[in-house]
């Protein structure tokens, strides 16, 4: 029977055995018999399972390991951990019984896989996700959505379509990132995504399933080609993928809301793939070896040799996704180096006998498609809780295996020795070479050389003092007890009186004062003054007694000294770096670099053991550029971006999972060519008929949406339209003269836009300047016809908002406020757009009494309805005022929100300036000048989100439940739906950096202690403050805004604006 057909047949069997190593994992049993107990007991349930251990662990002892080793059974499990053992082609070489041998290797591997156990090596992703499911079985814990954070499609179908050519995502539909991550790697291999597309089903299928495994894998098989289809041709920006993840749901057997392991995920999904393959290999190879190409692509093989108290042995094992451990390693050639030697393996290489124990392995095939697991996961037996390693790891772009084949095994030896006496002359080197960078014998190590050139200055410098220090008294006792001191001439020792001190007479008499005046000032106990240095002291040290013989040996020595040292470390620091550099290009010859294997994806981990969000880089071998697939988001991205998210270190993201694959393989990332052109096939064209025909059809469904979105939107224009025309109609008086058009009856309600709301004080603002600039052109015009007045008040009305609109003026003072034509001035609107608005200021029926007024408002209306349509385009002017409204909202939502924030209501004033930011953006798109500065609204908006932010996390660490709940429902309500939006753009790193902050301050709570109550909340909380998903959740509809006339409005602006320009800091960045 071959390997693969044994592993197949081996599924429930393999099941129990995974089950028991994840329960000996996360609780640390070892006896057997008693984790089988816990599993009948909780009819295979994991997380009762724990609970019954955790409460037996208390009173039954645990077995040592070796007692598990000698009764384990033995599983053919394909996901085989490091250090495992399988009872198949074990090559006897002692010529004793195979019983013996096999419990000797079982010894063996007990001895030497104990370090890989201990940090979880073995099947430890998959334990930590049943970890996470015992926890959250055991505390209760939802992690649904609430109704304000139900992730909703944007109403307008065009937001949603694909743009050209560019990748499709995946819709997250409940804590499923790790669904996205994972399947857009493997989409991403062009041979893996042919082999789904071109997936044709067993005849047999027609049929009833025979078996439980057939009835679930090939439904999974056919949604799977379905959702690959649909991420080859869908004309959406994202697909959902609900029925292919409902599927793996169930057999996860886990709630909706829980986040599953991606390396348990990706085992499931291998499996349940090469499942569906076999079948379809079986049937049609009927009486031959069938050959499945799951196998093929992703697994591969690697022999174990062993040695044990003098017994050899040798084990060719299959696997797939290889587990590497984090903790203690900085590149991935370290960890797999570790992970390939086990134990002492001195006895391996050497002829004779040896009581010493170890195994190595050596790759005898690689698989196409090489995957690594990197366990950043352990279980903290302490705490009762996983942790997860943040620890930085490297790994290159481009892996050379030669140094783990089989094929190498004895250069790889010389040059491991090679580099195993490197690194013990490295060690040599480093200590010699640390004695002269921290010398001394306290606590304190300084360079020798700095500590020679110390003394070196010490003993060149001169003192500099300027009076004589001969009232310093050395014999007195310490403390500031000093006692009168004698008169210095009963001492002996005279000041030398042809040096008088400066400024003082050379007389007897003068020196008597002084005696007296030194007795007066040291019989005055001072404690504080006493210890002060006396400003006649040195200014810097220097030696008091010298000769220039001495100075002149001394500094001779200490610069020999100094050159000697300096010499000494170089000589270090290059041989340090010569052997560093000798074992970074041990294995950079041709031989060695004949196994080349470039990196395709990176799944990418953010957030802390028990919560987080998964996304993945993968590597456009066609754009050559890497991109991320971050759910429903796919955007270019970069080496640099991958590093800093990746390797660790940095935040709280880090590699999960690495994808490699054989860069001598190219068919692994070709495009399908047409056979008979020649053409590369794309779209559609590379589906098989079937799957053609499912897509359009879903095309056809997208399109019909948006055609009946469109139809939508141009019925409620049009009802808009008579809805303007109605009101423009209704409320005026009864007249003479002809009403005008329908052309022009829309245009009558224009000055509304002109002047926002509180029609009143706006009409008579904008009456008393028409009137005035009729004023002024009739003081100036000859002419008394009303055209002609017309025309010219027209002119100095421009004039007038023309200068407006040229002058530079501060924030605070906004003209585009004052008047719709300073608005189209700034934003260069077309000249028939600024006539036609102009014209109808002047066409107000309330313009004035005087029949001069009347005659020209008569002379505009006779002029506007002269117009037609094909000189003033209405749909463009219509825009044109509906954007100087949304102007005046994004200004009115500003100036409310900033009036709050100033207030501390940031509560009330987060919507406020949500909303500001949202119309702004969408008003700059069309222009610079459409909208106001967009880094000051951002930065109040983040800045009132910290705020919330900071509150809340206060309420939650009071541990009162009220103020708990609060807390958390402003971060539900508030802070979580808007994180997407700070995310959406990533180029803004002070948004990035805003939310990293606010995640990092509820991830410091992990590893603090707090009731369970507490614990519960925040498990149930993080998941959804660690989404790094930018698609937009639903939010409450905008505030309503109130009714501000054009000189309110003008006057609140200014004010608001001048508060922040009060309070702006440096720190501010604006």
């Amino acid at each position: 029977m071959t390997v693969e057909q044994n592993v197949l047949q081996q599924h429930s069997q393999k099941h129990q055995q995974t089950l028991l190593n994840q329960l000996r994992e996360v609780t640390g049993t070892t006896d057997v018999q008693l984790l089988q107990q816990a599993l009948q007991v909780s009819n295979g349930d994991l997380a009762e399972a724990v609970a019954f251990l955790t409460e037996k662990n208390a009173k039954v002892p645990q077995q040592d390991e070796a007692t598990y080793y000698q009764t384990a059974q033995i599983t053919n499990d394909r996901y085989i951990s490091v250090g495992s053992q399988a009872d198949t082609n074990v090559i006897d070489l002692t010529g004793d019984d195979k019983d013996d041998l096999q419990r000797a290797i079982a010894l063996s591997l007990e001895e030497s896989s104990r370090a890989f156990r201990e940090t979880g090596i073995t099947d430890e992703e998959q334990a930590i996700s049943r970890v996470l499911e015992a926890s959250i079985a055991e505390n209760k814990a939802s992690l649904k959505r609430t109704h304000t954070e139900v992730w909703s499609d944007s109403p307008n179908p065009h937001d949603r379509k694909r743009q050209e050519n560019c990748p499709v995502g995946l819709k997250n539909v409940g804590n499923t990132c790790w669904f996205s991550a994972v399947i857009q790697s493997l989409f991403n291999l062009l041979e893996f995504q042919r082999l789904v597309l071109h997936y044709s089903p067993p005849a047999r299928m027609q049929d009833l399933p025979r078996n439980q495994k057939e009835h679930r894998n090939l439904p999974f098989m056919q949604e799977l080609r379905c959702l690959f289809s649909l991420l080859v041709g869908s004309k959406r920006k994202y697909v959902d993928p609900s029925r292919a993840v409902e599927i793996l749901k169930d057999a996860f057997k886990s709630s909706e809301s829980q986040q599953q392991d991606v390396s348990e995920f990706t085992h499931k999904l291998l499996d349940w793939l090469e499942d569906a393959f076999q079948i379809k290999a079986e049937e049609d190879r009927e009486g031959e070896k069938p050959k499945n190409p799951m196998v093929d692509l992703f697994y591969g093989r690697f022999l174990a040799v062993g040695v044990l108290e003098g017994k050899k042995f040798e084990n060719t094992e299959m696997f797939g996704q290889y587990p590497l451990q984090v903790n203690g390693f900085k590149d991935l050639h370290e960890c797999l180096e570790a992970a390939m030697i086990e134990g002492e393996i001195e006895s391996l290489h050497s002829a004779e006998n040896s009581a010493k124990s170890g195994q190595e392995h050596w790759f005898t095939e690689l698989p196409p498609v090489l995957t690594f697991e990197l366990s950043r996961f352990e279980f903290n037996q302490t705490l009762g809780r996983p942790e997860k390693i943040h620890n930085k790891l490297e790994f290159p772009s481009m892996l050379y295996m030669d140094r783990y084949m089989d094929r190498n095994r004895d250069i790889t030896r010389i040059k491991r020795e090679e580099i195993r006496r490197l690194k013990e002359h490295l060690t040599v080197l480093q200590q010699r070479l640390e004695r002269y960078l921290s010398y001394g014998s306290g606590p304190k190590r300084f360079p020798l050389a700095d500590v020679l050139q110390y003394a070196m200055e010490f003993a060149s410098s001169k003192p500099v003092c300027t009076s004589p220090v001969e009232d310093i008294d050395t014999t007195a006792p310490p403390g500031g007890t000093t006692a009168l001191l004698p008169p210095l001439a009963s001492t002996g020792e005279q000041p030398d009186a042809s040096v008088p001190p400066e400024g003082s007479s050379s007389g007897p008499q003068a020196q008597q004062q002084q005696q007296q005046q030194q007795q007066q000032r040291v019989s005055i106990h001072k404690p504080f003054t006493q210890s002060r240095v006396p400003p006649d002291l040195p200014m810097h040290p220097a030696p008091r007694h010298i000769t220039e013989e001495e100075l002149r040996v001394l500094e001779g020595c200490l610069h020999r000294w100094r050159s000697e040292v300096e010499n000494d470390t170089r000589d270090l620091q290059a041989s340090i770096s010569r052997i560093h550099r000798t074992i970074e290009l041990m294995y950079s010859d041709k031989s060695m670099m004949q196994v080349p294997y470039r990196l395709h994806a990176v799944l990418v981990h953010e957030g802390q053991a028990n919560a987080g969000h998964y996304w993945a880089y993968i590597f456009d071998p066609h754009q050559q550029r890497w991109m991320k697939y971050n759910d429903i988001s796919v955007t270019k991205s970069s080496w640099e971006e991958l590093v800093r998210d990746s390797f660790g270190g940095y935040r709280n993201a880090s590699a999960y999972c690495l994808m490699y694959i054989d860069d001598k393989k190219p068919f692994l990332i070709e495009e399908e060519f047409d056979k008979e052109t020649g053409q590369m096939l794309s779209g559609l064209d590379k589906l098989p008929p079937d799957l053609k025909e499912y897509v359009e059809a879903d095309n056809k469904l997208f399109e019909r949406e948006m055609e009946e979105w469109d139809a939508l939107q141009a019925r409620k224009l049009q009802q808009e339209k008579l809805a303007l025309a109605a009101a423009s109609v209704a409320p005026q008086p009864m007249s003479t003269e002809p009403c005008p058009p329908d052309n022009t009856a829309a245009s009558q309600h224009d000055p509304e836009y002109m002047e926002q709301q509180s029609p009143t004080g706006d009409s008579k603002h904008m009456q008393e300047d028409t009137e005035r600039a009729i004023s002024k052109a009739a003081a100036e015009h000859d002419e008394k016809s009303p055209e002609a007045l017309l025309n010219t008040a027209m002119k100095v009305e421009y004039t007038r908002l023309l200068r407006f609109a040229q002058e530079d003026t501060p924030p605070e003072r906004d003209y585009r406020l004052q008047h719709i034509i300073v608005y189209f001035i700034h934003n260069q609107a077309p000249k028939k757009i600024v006539e036609r608005t102009l014209l109808m200021q002047f066409a107000d029926r309330n313009l004035g009494f005087d029949e001069r007024c009347k005659s020209i408002m008569k002379v505009a209306r006779a002029k506007l309805e002269l117009i037609k349509p094909d000189e003033v385009n209405m749909e463009e002017y219509e825009i044109w005022h509906q954007d100087y409204r949304k102007f005046r909202d994004t200004t009115v939502f500003l100036l409310i929100g900033l009036e709050l924030f100033l207030k501390k209501s940031y509560v009330e004033s987060l919507m406020y300036l949500i909303y500001a930011y949202q119309y702004n953006k969408e008003l700059l798109l069309k222009g610079p000048y459409r909208g106001h500065d967009e880094e000051l609204i951002a930065h109040y908006r983040r800045e009132c989100l910290l705020k919330l932010n900071e509150h809340a996390a206060a309420l939650f660490e009071t541990g009162e439940e009220t103020e708990v709940n609060a807390g958390l429902s402003i971060m539900n309500e508030l802070v979580v739906v808007c994180i997407p939006l700070l995310l959406v753009d990533e180029m803004e790193e002070k948004d990035m950096v805003a939310v990293e902050d606010m995640r990092n301050r509820w991830c410091s709570y992990l590893g603090q202690e707090m009731e369970p109550n507490l614990q519960e909340k925040l498990t149930d909380f993080l998941p959804k403050l660690l989404d790094c998903s930018t698609e937009i959740k639903s939010f409450h509809d905008p505030p309503k805004l109130p009714s501000y006339s054009t000189l309110e409005l003008c006057e609140r602006y200014g004010r608001v604006m001048t508060s922040l320009t009060l309070s702006r800091t440096p720190a501010d960045g604006r």
